[in-house]
């Protein structure tokens, strides 16, 4: 049985503790619908562990073929954060009194930015500089905070809980000014992913308890859209193009989406999916994420922009995770071969 903290598995999950909607609604991930699944061809993988570890888990990649990520030193207990410089060498780190720690992003700079818990099972944002010096980053006068994106210019995304645990999204500007912000109606809301013009996309929740999406401009303002007929939309990415990805629900299924930087939504599935996790997005509009098959094996794709679908699997592998791309189209992930979980790169 895969061993893996579940809060490090879905990012909104992170402070579910506190926000009990916004749990379900991170979970919801996606589906669609699609063509052709080529069997991927000339890419390459290199798998790699943190030493002495139970697992490894690979979340962002950067443009420098930088990793970071988490791992587990036994099947109990908090994780430990961790960057794989390009040439192999790796890093571990936690936060000082870090229980749990959770990197979630790596910019050009290898600036890392994530979250960890204290012993009082409070969430904390964190950047960590390529030297390897840390710094909290919360939200002032927040209950809790969670870190959710990086772009290369050094500002952040998140959400921080109030004192009522009310979730609110925030950008955090690399000068350390703060932008706090909700759509109108919100309930909760969820700052997921930021691009490098400051442009953020993420969810919020309505007064029904429905989950939309949302993009905001860096000049504040805001629009709302939804898949059609979906109970949940979950942005999970977004490029300079103003290209989303992410995760729609309908019913029990999750599906898959990408709304084009004009506003126009497309679905899709991977062949026999049951369930399908958009997690990243290049420059390009390459989505990488991965699906389970009917045997309940997950699997990881690359679909292009024209809606051609690649699915890859690491040799050995019964569940494979593709969670980040790169714009050079390098894709960093995880995967179960039986026994233990192993960070990996696919280089196309």
């Amino acid at each position: 049985m895969r061993t893996t903290l579940a809060i490090a598995v879905a990012p909104g999950a992170l402070a579910a503790h506190a926000h009990a909607p916004l749990r379900s609604a991170v979970s919801a991930m996606t589906i669609c619908l699609l063509a052709s699944l080529p069997a991927a061809a000339r890419a390459t993988f290199t798998t790699f562990d943190v030493s002495g570890a139970s697992a490894t888990e690979a979340y962002a990649i950067n443009a420098g073929g930088a990793v970071t990520g988490f791992y587990l030193e036994s099947r109990s207990g908090g994780g430990h954060g961790f960057v794989r410089a390009s040439d192999g060498t790796i890093t571990t780190f936690d936060p000082d009194d870090s229980a749990n720690t959770i990197p979630i992003g790596i910019n050009r700079n290898g600036v890392i930015a994530g979250s960890w818990q204290d012993s009082n099972s409070i969430y904390h944002g964190f950047l960590r500089r390529k030297g390897g010096k840390l710094r909290d980053i919360d939200f002032p006068g927040a209950a809790e905070t969670v870190l959710y994106a990086i772009n290369d210019e050094g500002s952040v995304a998140g959400t921080y809980y109030d004192a009522n645990t009310t979730a609110h999204g925030f950008v955090r500007a690399s000068d350390g000014t703060w932008a706090a912000f909700d759509p109108a109606g919100s309930t909760g809301t969820a700052a997921t992913a930021i691009n490098a013009h400051g442009d953020v996309t993420g969810y919020w929740f309505d007064q029904r308890g429905d989950v939309h999406g949302f993009l905001r401009r860096p000049n504040g303002t805001i629009a709302k859209f939804s898949v059609h007929g979906a109970a949940a939309t979950n942005p999970a990415a977004i490029n300079t193009g103003r290209t989303i990805a992410g995760t729609y629900m309908d019913n029990y299924p999750r599906y898959a989406f990408v709304r084009g930087g004009g506003g126009a939504i497309t679905t899709f599935d991977p062949m026999e999916s049951l369930l399908t996790s958009c997690c990243s997005l290049d420059a390009k509009g390459e989505v990488a994420g991965f699906y389970l098959d009917n045997n309940g094996h997950e699997h990881g794709f690359i679909r292009s922009p024209k809606g051609k679908i690649t699915v890859f699997d690491p040799k050995g592998s019964i569940e494979t995770f593709a969670r980040s791309i790169n714009d050079g189209g390098t894709i960093a992930g995880d995967y179960y071969d039986g026994s233990n979980t192993h960070g990996f790169v696919r280089t196309p």
